[in-house]
C-alpha cells in the first residue's frame, strides 16, 4: 500500500517545532543556514525512505515557494 503525504500538523505542539527550527538557525551565516536546511532535508528524506512521497513533497514545496514569490 502506498503511503500518503500528510500535510496537516502531526506535532502535539507545532509552535515548539517551529521555534526549534528557528533556534537551530540562530547565529548561523546565510551560507551555514542554507547548508543546515539542505542537511536537514536529506536526513529527513532518508528517514522517510519513500521516493514517491519525496517527489510529492518536493513538488508541493516548490509550488509553495514559486506561488509565494508571485504575491
Amino acid at each position: 500500500m502506498r503511503a500518503v503525504l500528510s500535510t496537516k500538523s502531526n506535532f502535539v505542539d507545532p509552535d515548539a517545532a517551529y521555534r526549534l527550527i528557528v533556534e537551530t538557525h540562530r547565529g548561523l551565516s546565510d551560507e551555514q543556514s542554507a547548508a543546515l536546511d539542505a542537511a536537514l532535508v536529506l536526513i529527513l528524506s532518508n528517514h522517510i525512505g519513500d521516493l514517491d512521497l519525496l517527489r510529492e513533497a518536493t513538488a508541493l514545496a516548490k509550488r509553495s515557494v514559486v506561488e509565494g514569490q508571485r504575491e
